[in-house]
């Protein structure tokens, strides 16, 4: 059997309000460590377990112990939706407990101009997304193309990517990942 560190780490996280970079911060590990552990593409060591945990704070025996509830819930109002990003790009989730569940939806707007980085996004698994207004730039190792409204894309997230938002007026589009990334 194996266990959920990432998992049971992002629910404790977002049960105590906290972005990955802010626990990052508390911890004195990098924002990406964070994502890699979050994700299960990286396991950490025990010294940097502990000084995750004492972020939160929380002990290891407690964390090892924690065994959240998998959420049973079907159907999301657009209120339900759980805001997971700050800033110039709005992550909303579909639940807010993503333990033990592969699949993460996102609806995500973009503002004129955001970005999600100059260094391209990698982690294990897929994603996909389908723009819904506005106009996003989307580079998957070489290749780069804008997507307009009703356009889509899919790939491996391994696969170096980055997203960005062209044009005057905001981006939406609502997209899907595996495992959950956030």
């Amino acid at each position: 059997m194996s266990l959920d560190v990432g998992g049971r780490l992002r629910q404790l996280r977002m049960a105590r309000n906290l972005s990955q970079r802010e626990l990052a911060k508390r911890a004195g590990v990098t924002n990406s460590t964070i994502s890699l552990i979050e994700s299960n593409a990286a396991n950490p060591s025990v010294g940097a377990l502990k000084r995750i945990l004492d972020g939160l704070p929380i002990g290891m025996a407690e964390f090892f112990a924690f065994e959240p509830d998998k959420s049973r819930q079907a159907f999301y109002a657009a209120e339900d939706l759980v805001e997971i990003g700050k800033g110039p790009i709005s992550y909303k989730q579909v639940g807010d407990n993503l333990f033990g569940r592969s699949l993460q939806i996102l609806k995500e707007c973009y503002q004129p101009g955001a970005d999600t980085g100059k260094v391209p996004l990698v982690h294990d698994g897929e994603e996909g997304g389908i723009v819904l207004s506005g106009r996003l730039e989307v580079t998957v190792e070489d290749e780069r193309r804008i997507l307009g409204p009703g356009d889509a894309y899919y790939f491996e997230s391994r696969r170096p990517h980055r997203f960005r938002c062209v044009g005057p007026v905001p981006c939406e589009v609502i997209s899907a990942c595996t495992p959950p990334t956030f």
